[in-house]
């Protein structure tokens, strides 16, 4: 930094994936950067990412596994900067790494491999890094843009917004992104949590909440999108890959379906253990495909307590049916605390798909989280942060 001036060429707000992709972008273009970042770390969801190991970006990455208002605006920013882009990145650094399943790419190590990768591309890139630096006002000129924060006034033409969501506020999330689009007129998407866990009603939790730590494959479908991942029974509802998946595509009130045995002729199944070994409990026969506990519960709440072949065809038609369609009303979810992201945020139609720039606000730019594009579980909204952050750095 010009301890004189505090002039920059770019400043950009928060020190996360896409504030930190954004200054090595601009830093190596010659541009003088300021990165802010009101933590005392760079990089916290980073760090905590993917158990530890940061699930960095996803080999299947493509515009429809992303949500938004605008379902168009992310093809171009995710075109210029790939999976394979980030990749090259990781190998440049000497990040060991491997595919864990479905394109998911995590460090063979910890997290803080990333982060220390980004900090020294900034370095290289002669990016200026202030941490615990909180933001007290901005204001727009005609010259650009001057930030007044506990450190000083910084002054530049171009302003980035990397503020991130709503999501994890323990590790510093706000609203200030929202806040400051605001003051500048730019229209937002209601946000809500997203990738997030459901709570039940109070007579699902009796019925299911001591079976806490239970885990099954299931298909859930919501909303005309389906999910075949792990489900988790948790002590206040549902949790696992596949309920945070669905639950970005989830609003309150609508029920979600789960066919615990995804791809099976369930009926037919039935009807031919009944005639091989007609004596079996319906319990039994459930607890070979099941947590025999869960098994148990299911046939307790459904009445199911004859043996197979005490059972009628019709009967075991309608178990099929009711095991392959078991309907949840959920009755919310655990919120911001435990989203993974933020749905909704800046909406971008007011935003160049190129640059990230505002349309109406010149030199104004939003990147990452902040803005309404969420991507589905398993690396996909890093490689948002990613893409969004090099269109911007490229820009600016």
């Amino acid at each position: 930094m010009n301890p004189s001036t505090g002039e920059y060429d770019a400043i950009i707000l928060g020190a996360g994936a896409a504030g930190l992709m954004c200054a090595i972008a601009a830093g190596n273009r010659g541009k003088r950067v300021l990165l802010i970042e009101h933590n005392d770390a760079v990089g916290k969801k980073i760090r905590i990412s993917g158990g530890g190991r940061c699930n960095f970006t996803n080999l299947d990455t493509g515009p429809e596994r992303f949500i938004s208002n605008n379902p168009k605006f992310c093809h171009s920013a995710l075109s210029r900067y790939t999976p394979a882009d980030f990749v090259a990145f990781v190998e440049r650094h000497g990040i060991a790494y491997h595919e864990k399943k479905l394109g998911q790419l995590f460090c063979d190590g910890s997290a803080q491999a990333i982060i220390d990768a980004l900090l020294r591309d900034c370095a290289a890139a002669q990016v200026d890094i202030w941490l615990e630096c909180s933001i007290r006002d901005v204001e727009k000129s005609e010259e650009g843009y001057a930030v007044y924060t506990s450190k000083g006034i910084f002054r530049a033409p171009a302003l980035v917004i990397a503020t991130g969501g709503l999501s994890i506020p323990k590790l510093g999330a706000t609203d200030f992104g929202y806040r400051l689009a605001k003051k500048f007129g730019i229209e937002l998407v209601p946000c809500a949590p997203g990738l997030v866990p459901f709570t039940l009603t109070k007579a699902d939790l009796k019925r299911f909440a001591d079976l806490s730590g239970i885990a099954f494959d299931a298909v859930v479908s919501c909303a005309a999108m389906e999910f075949e991942e792990s489900v988790l029974i948790t002590h206040r509802g549902l949790s696992g890959p596949a309920i945070l998946q669905i639950s970005s595509y989830w609003e309150l009130d609508m029920p979600i379906d789960i066919d615990l045995f995804p791809g099976a002729m369930l009926d037919e199944e039935l009807q031919r253990a009944k005639r091989a070994s007609p004596a079996t409990l319906a319990r039994t026969f459930l607890g070979s495909r099941l947590s025999a506990r869960f098994a148990q519960r299911l046939c307790e709440w459904r009445g199911w307590s004859r043996t197979l072949g005490e059972t009628s065809d019709d009967d075991l038609r309608a178990m099929a049916s009711a095991l392959r369609n078991w309907r949840v009303e959920p009755s919310g979810t655990e919120g911001y605390a435990k989203a993974e992201v933020t749905r909704g945020g800046v909406d971008t139609r007011g935003l160049s798909p190129k640059t990230m720039e505002s349309r109406t606000v010149p030199g104004l730019y939003f990147i990452g989280e902040v803005t309404d594009v969420t991507g589905w579980l398993g690396g996909y909204n890093f490689q948002w942060a990613w893409a969004s952050g090099v269109a911007a750095g490229r820009a600016v």
